[in-house]
């Protein structure tokens, strides 16, 4: 293959499946005027990167004969309706080719993907709504993607949800739910971990719906892969349980396109299909085939060589030709009379189904089938034993997935330690699957086997939540350790705003045995850090409840409870801890109007905190004790409550917990934490052994309170924050002394 389009003679005698295509859509508009689009295409993303120097043109202009044929003969979409409820979906998991789905959204008719914000790619117009990765906000993006892989677990999730969907509320004779799932992915993305743990799960789960197109040219950043892949693509898809089909050449032959896309959607056996189509990146440019044309405008020359190539006017800039529009032209009609063909079959619907039509009408709509708020125990419903937060988490959790269908609960393997399953539970599962030890499911079934792939779980969710906002709201499970394999799908999902609850357990070295490489020390500060994610550590059940509640009322950000393994004492019993106060973020736990110091606290070692305060008590030195689960809702609430609660004007503020204390000094003057990894000792041996006991706590507090008293507040925090598990401090600057050895700062 070379710039200029081959001739395909023998396509026009190949039997095609266009007549099934043609009960929406027009003939396949023959080979010259295809030919003509492509060259438009091309020459049109060289001149939108060159414009303003960057861009990735090499990958958008190999696949301009994909895009043609899922925009112009595949796909059913509205683009004066976006959010439609029963389109097929579109993910491009290699999102640096974005300019490719922005021309095409701009061709089809979406109305904000204007002319002139087409143009705006890689400008400095804040307003843009080209950016360098597709973003969810646009209409006609249905996930935000750019880290390479991700797109792929999302297809996934989006791909469950129509599964779910359809087995729950289709009909004899009422398609309600029938969408088909389109993922391109490029040679990155099937390198990355996240795809490949997603296509495992797919692949299992058989998801007819899924179809993957590969881009593949053989090209990334560095050059050609196989200085770093050998295998054979195609036997490991058909091995994870695709139905595999090829498209020798995907630069020009958009029949053979149309044919393999058509026999993916149309067959019967339940597989997802992986078409690999191989494309040259950056063709018609003088450096096709080559890596440079993956990220960088071509230069000035190399477009009038790329206009050439194409049989265009080298010295003409942005042209879009009559042809080239004709070509879309009744795309916007097509989809208002699919939108009223829908509408027909919802009406008849309802009429034969009306109990069920109107349960799916609220999923449709976003809301909860349920009031989700009214299934949360009572607090005089609640026990006063000891209890882990984990168990308590799972107390609220259970009647929330059984009751409200919007809920699909899964976990990483880890269901007999995190206790999310409730009574009559269905695995979601394809039902021919008879596993030797475990359930059988459906595609009915709202309970999630995950397996060991604690990022695919995460970036999955993400798919499930964009399906259609508020249409399910997942549930992920795992250790609060392993959720650093998940970091990078939860990003995404608060990154895309999206409604979700990630339980988080055995979160602190109270996990005990297991050691330090189940122990987090530091993954707290990642998650408090984190934009627009909720990062709630709640002390008993009565707070867990507070933020199960934060998870529901918060329809525009992810909650991650961060739970404990250990029981926990129930300070509700006392009347101390409040689920109102969670919802605030922090509150007065234990208030002392004579204080002269405040203990903040938070999560498993809220407990240090109040017997800390109670052997303070005991040496005549009042103590408050504030609970602070929650800093992001914390520090949206007035100055005022603010003050109020933290007494900093009056008090010396301390807190506790055993994690690095990194944020803390926002709110407090001194800290007892960590400075080391753990220990495999058990739970409450190792809090022992790291200082975790009030008494001791009491004997690092009482000696900065009394130098206060001498010197005052202001003389204390004028010299910054105040470490006082000095113990674990000196043995962290040993650890580094050892590491480094003599350290000698090159600016001395």
């Amino acid at each position: 293959m070379n710039g200029v389009a081959p001739e395909h003679t023998a396509n026009e005698s190949r039997p095609s499946k266009r007549a099934k295509v043609e009960d929406k859509k027009n003939q396949l508009d023959g080979h010259e005027l295809h030919q003509q689009f492509l060259a438009t295409f091309r020459c049109l993303v060289a001149d939108l990167c060159q414009q303003f120097g960057g861009g990735h043109p090499g990958g958008a202009m190999g696949m301009a004969a994909i895009g043609l044929s899922l925009w112009r003969y595949i796909m059913n979409y509205s683009p004066t309706n976006p959010a439609w409820f029963p389109r097929d979906r579109f993910v491009l998991s290699n999102g640096h080719c974005c300019l490719f789905q922005y021309m095409f959204l701009h061709l089809t008719g979406y109305k904000t993907m204007t002319w002139d914000q087409l143009k705006s790619y890689h400008s400095v117009l804040p307003d843009s709504i080209a950016p360098g990765h597709p973003e969810v906000e646009i209409d006609g993006v249905e996930v935000t993607t750019g880290p390479l892989g991700q797109g792929v677990a999302n297809a996934v999730g989006l791909a469950m949800a129509t599964e779910n969907l359809a087995s729950t509320y289709n009909r004899d004779g009422f398609p309600v739910v029938d969408n088909m799932i389109y993922c391109m992915v490029g040679d990155a993305c099937l390198q990355e971990g996240v795809g490949l743990e997603a296509i495992s799960l797919a692949g299992h789960w058989r998801l007819k719906r899924l179809v993957i197109m590969y881009d593949h040219n053989e090209i990334t950043c560095d050059g050609s892969i196989d200085m770093v892949v050998n295998e054979d693509i195609n036997a490991k898809m058909r091995a994870c349980g695709f139905d595999v089909i090829d498209v020798e050449d995907g630069c020009y032959d958009v029949d053979a396109i149309v044919d393999a896309i058509e026999s993916a959607k149309n067959k019967t056996e339940d597989k997802p299909t992986f078409i690999n189509i191989r494309t040259i990146i950056g063709i018609g440019s003088a450096k096709q085939g080559e890596a440079s044309t993956h990220g960088a405008a071509f230069g000035a020359e190399d477009v009038k060589h790329i206009k050439k190539t194409f049989g265009r006017d080298p010295d003409t800039h942005f042209v879009l030709d009559n042809a080239t529009h004709d070509l879309f032209a009744n795309t916007i009609q097509r989809g208002k009379d699919l939108e009223k063909e829908y509408s027909n079959l919802l009406e008849r619907y309802r009429d034969a189904h009306p109990d069920l039509a109107a349960e799916f009408t609220k999923r449709m709509q976003g809301d909860f089938t349920q009031d989700p708020l009214a299934l949360l125990p009572a607090t005089s419903e609640l026990s006063a034993d000891p209890t882990p937060t984990r168990k308590a988490a799972g107390l609220f959790c259970k009647p929330l997935a059984q009751h409200v269908t919007n809920f699909m609960s899964g976990t990483a393997d880890l269901s007999p330690s995190i206790p999310l399953m409730w009574a009559g539970a269905q695995a979601f599962q394809h039902p021919s699957l008879k596993p030797q030890k475990g359930p059988q499911g459906s595609y009915a079934g709202r309970y999630i086997h995950y397996g060991i792939r604690e990022h695919a779980m995460a970036s999955i969710a993400n798919g499930l939540s964009a399906y259609n906002p508020g249409t399910f709201l997942p549930i992920t499970s795992s250790f609060f350790m392993f959720y650093i394999y998940a970091a990078p799908g939860i990003r995404m999902g608060a990154l895309q705003r999206f409604q979700q609850l990630h339980i988080a357990t055995h979160d602190s070295i109270g996990t005990g045995e297991d050691g330090p490489t189940h122990q987090p020390i530091e993954l707290a500060s990642l998650y408090r850090a984190m934009p627009n994610l909720l990062y709630v550590r709640p002390a008993d059940s009565e707070e867990v409840a507070g933020g199960i509640e934060i998870a529901l009322r918060s329809r525009r950000a992810p909650t991650m409870l961060s739970l404990s393994r250990q029981n926990n004492p129930q300070y509700f019993s006392q009347g101390w801890t409040k689920r109102s106060g969670v919802l605030k973020g922090g509150y007065v736990m234990r208030e002392d109007a004579n204080a002269k110091v405040t203990l903040l606290g938070a999560g498993a070692e809220l407990r240090f905190a109040v017997g800390a305060a109670d052997r303070l008590a005991e040496r005549n030195i009042p103590a408050r004790v504030v609970s602070l689960p929650c800093w992001r809702i914390f520090d949206r609430q007035s100055k005022e409550y603010k003050a109020e609660v933290l007494r900093r004007q009056a008090t010396t503020v301390v807190a506790v917990e055993a994690y690095s204390m990194n944020g803390w000094e926002r709110y407090a003057d001194a800290g007892y934490g960590m400075c080391t990894f753990g220990q495999s000792l058990p739970g409450e041996v190792a809090y022992k052994h790291f200082g975790f006991r009030g008494p001791h706590i009491a004997g690092k507090v009482a000696p900065l309170v009394e130098r206060v008293e001498k010197e005052g507040l202001a003389s204390l925090r004028s010299e910054g924050w105040v470490e006082l598990n000095t113990e674990a401090w000196d043995k962290a600057q040993k650890l580094m002394d050892g590491e480094i050895g003599n350290f000698h700062d090159p600016l001395e």
